[in-house]
């Protein structure tokens, strides 16, 4: 744990209802920059994602970073009380971030319209496979699904075999991003139209104006897509797979060195690609008048990828970086974890931090990113044990010992 800092979002209070990716990394981005973020989870089993990939003593250590300086809150949101006091917390929060299924929020009267009836501020992320509308929004919809139906798998992987997915779940992480610019933008809209309810009802009630932010895990994945919607509208092109290569612009591909290293060289830019040619001793396809513009050199596409691999092959992966570094060409060798925890870009950056675990355990996790000068974000905790908040956070709430030991023992906390 570090010593507190002051973050950007310091006072604004979030309510997390979600599970796995989407909704808890859009929330652990407003956490890690001052937010306070109370995270309800079912009492014994918690967030299916203390159980994902590789565990330390049970508990996986994906969760130290999905869930740093958040409150764990068990709470039976099945029964009664227990979505009596999720509804308490929904009315106090600035955001409410929530990635069920449509519907599952309005059967526990947790829903936006609800909420919005007694606090007009109610600022509420929905995080779905296909959205609130539409006749999909009730199916279930993993990452997967969005980066299939969002158009980037059809893309991803090489023509003459079957789409590939990245490693990682990107369709939920670049939903959860999308998550976060919505809250941000309704949290201005908010506090330029009256700010934060301040608590009373009729007449008495003043209030900014609170929204909806509905973030379907396909469209974000679609907004991604660069010029595939006019490209194919207007002169009728469906993008296609292309293995490592940039379609349309080259070069801008992936090759191997002699040392079998993959490495990524965009030679694109016109000035580039001269200097590109010359660093690895193609003189003829340097002064080529064709090849002088994009345009040209994308019908020579075979060749001049030929070029650049036949010179690759003469190279280790540390000479063809120094030569064409050299050059000034943009050029990078595609990194492991175990490569950037020892590259000097990533440490002169501070790109990661060193914590303990409660049996004092190292672990190094992700530092925060965007960097910022002036309120950097922090973190205060690794991802907390399964209930550890609970008791603080219904002693702020105004529950006695004696009504917390009652919820306990009926097992809705």
């Amino acid at each position: 744990m570090t010593s507190q800092k002051q973050g950007p979002l310091s006072g604004i209070k979030v309510l997390e209802l979600g599970t796995l990716i989407a909704g808890p990394f859009c929330s652990r981005m407003l956490a890690e920059f001052g937010a306070e973020v109370i995270k309800i989870e079912s009492p014994g089993s918690g967030d299916p994602l203390r159980q994902w990939r590789i565990l330390k003593d049970g508990t996986s250590l994906w969760w130290s970073v999905q869930a740093r300086n958040k409150k764990s809150l068990t709470l039976d949101m099945k029964s009664e009380e227990g979505q009596e006091i999720s509804r308490r917390l929904a009315l106090e929060a600035d955001i409410i971030i929530e990635n069920y299924r449509p519907g599952v929020l309005e059967k526990w009267q947790l829903g936006y319209e609800a909420l919005k009836k007694i606090n007009p501020a109610t600022i509420m992320v929905r995080l779905s496979g296909y959205g609130q509308t539409g006749p999909m929004r009730d199916q279930p919809g993993f990452g997967a699904i969005g980066e299939s139906m969002g158009g980037l798998r059809y893309v991803s992987g090489h023509p003459d075999r079957p789409p590939v997915r990245v490693g990682i779940s990107i369709g939920d992480s670049v939903a959860a991003l999308h998550g976060v610019i919505g809250a941000m933008m309704a949290l201005r809209h908010r506090d330029v139209t009256g700010g934060r309810w301040n608590g009373k009802l009729g007449d008495e009630c003043v209030a900014g104006q609170g929204q909806m932010v509905d973030v379907a895990l396909y469209e974000s994945v679609f907004n991604l897509m660069e010029s595939l919607v006019p490209e194919f509208d207007v002169a009728g092109v469906v993008r296609e797979r292309t293995g490592g290569a940039l379609p349309g612009i080259v070069p801008s591909n992936t090759y191997t060195t002699g040392d079998s290293e993959n490495i990524v060289i965009a030679g694109n830019g016109d000035a580039i690609f001269h200097r590109l040619m010359k660093a690895i001793q193609r003189d003829d396809l340097a002064h080529d008048a064709q090849l002088m513009r994009n345009d040209g050199r994308v019908p020579r596409t075979v060749e001049i990828d030929a070029a650049i691999q036949a010179w690759c092959d003469t190279q280790t992966i540390d000479s063809a970086l120094a030569a064409l570094q050299s050059a000034d060409v943009p050029v990078g060798k595609i990194y492991s974890v175990k490569d950037m925890m020892a590259d000097p870009q990533f440490l002169a950056r501070n790109m990661f931090e060193q914590h303990a675990f409660e049996d004092g355990t190292l672990v190094k996790v992700p530092a925060i990113t965007p960097k910022l000068s002036e309120t950097p974000g922090v973190t205060q905790w690794l991802g907390p044990r399964l209930g550890q908040h609970s008791r603080e956070i219904l002693v702020e709430l105004g529950y006695t010992d004696d009504q917390i030991a009652a919820l306990s023992a009926k097992n809705i906390i």
